[in-house]
């Protein structure tokens, strides 16, 4: 019988790198695996020092023992994209696979699939981001040289499809929503992982994690916490992830507001085995973000069965049906103050909780796997 494994090389962020990148490109990996011969290609260089807004790039994790990454891209040496790109193309991929997330990695990775891609070589690539959150000189010129040697695309969001349409009018694209990030470990208890973080067993608690960006909002929820409401609800919040900006703006917000006592931050990069305690220990999860395309962060609540308020921003509405796993509400403080009241008056969590587990079947890993198999048959 002819041998029908494909051979897929993944081009981007993996292991000692960390965060959502790796943790999505890794996780695809072990899905494809399952089918087809895989291997990751990632960064000697990711970034530079100066482009890099948090603490490290690198993972504390122990490697994945069972999946093939090597390190080889430098994503600033163009010499060093002839000499990966050559590798590439001695391979004979049958599928190279890339995200696209920062317009400043185009031309590393634009180069390397012109100089990798074979006659019968698919290039797919799954989109974070067409048009970045934050805006910076090169971006429509870098994105266009990018896009340009793909040939099919996966969208994880309605408003990144619709941005893609506007520079890639004609080629093949699906929507295909985050798959949910079940990398991170079965669930705890509530009083288990607050034990563990050391929180108080009977309060509420709120969770806004992640990398803390002026995009995702924390002054919002800050002054949300503000709320009288907020207040006479005792209603605590946990900010969990490493500033990605400068901190000053927001332990001013602190302060002015006197929100010590009722808001934690947890600011150092948060570890795998670590995200599950705070999912867990959480009673709602707060995305009070100015712009989003999709996150995350959603479906790391999805994975943990925890209720979500969103703001009607990018594809996050598409993520969280109003009133069915989450709350919607506006990107401004007392419409986020709302939404949370109302969870905790309305006493939602356990209908919630059951639409999350119903809801989440829809977002798995193998049913993007296969949408990629149908765009590089085609």
């Amino acid at each position: 019988m002819a041998n029908t494994k494909k051979k897929i090389l993944i081009l981007g962020t993996a292991y000692p790198f960390r965060g959502g990148l790796a943790a999505y490109n890794e996780r695809l990996a072990e899905e494809l695996q399952l089918t087809d011969d895989v291997e990751i290609f990632t960064f000697t260089v990711q970034y530079p020092g100066f482009l890099f807004p948090g603490k490290s790039q690198y993972s504390t994790d122990p490697p994945p023992q069972h999946l093939k990454i090597k390190r080889l891209i430098n994503s600033v040496n163009p010499l060093n994209w002839l000499i990966v790109g050559r590798k590439i193309r001695k391979m004979k991929p049958d599928i190279i696979i890339t995200k696209y997330w920062l317009p400043v990695m185009g031309p590393a990775l634009g180069t390397l699939l012109r100089l990798g891609k074979r006659r019968n070589t698919k290039v797919i690539a799954v989109l974070d981001n067409v048009v970045p959150h934050e805006k910076r000189p090169g971006d429509v010129a870098f994105t266009k040289y990018f896009l340009k040697p793909v040939d099919a695309f996966i969208a994880m969001s309605q408003s990144v499809l619709d941005d893609l349409r506007v520079f890639e009018p004609t080629k093949k694209a699906s929507l295909i929503p985050h798959p949910i990030y079940d990398n991170y470990g079965t669930p705890v208890s509530k009083a288990e992982a607050r034990q563990r973080l050391q929180l108080q067993p009977g309060k509420r608690y709120i969770l806004f994690f992640g990398f803390i960006r002026q995009y995702k909002g924390l002054d919002l929820l800050l002054k949300a916490m503000a709320d009288e409401r907020m207040k006479k609800l005792d209603i605590h919040a946990i900010v969990a992830g490493e500033y990605y900006e400068d901190a000053a703006p927001y332990q001013q917000l602190l302060q002015e507001l006197q929100l010590g006592d009722r808001v934690l931050m947890h600011t150092d990069f948060i570890p795998t085995e670590a995200v599950k305690n705070y999912f867990c220990a959480a009673d709602l999860v707060v995305q009070p973000y100015k712009s989003a395309t999709q996150s995350g962060i959603s479906q790391i609540a999805y994975h943990f069965d925890k209720p979500m308020v969103v703001t009607r921003v990018g594809g996050l509405v598409e993520m969280v049906p109003d009133g069915v796993v989450g709350f919607q509400c506006d990107p401004e403080p007392a419409s986020i103050a709302t939404a949370i009241e109302k969870y905790f008056t309305d006493n939602r969590e356990a209908d919630m909780t059951a639409a999350l587990q119903q809801e989440k079947q829809q977002y798995s890993w193998s049913r993007l796997a296969r949408e990629i198999h149908t765009l590089a048959a085609s």
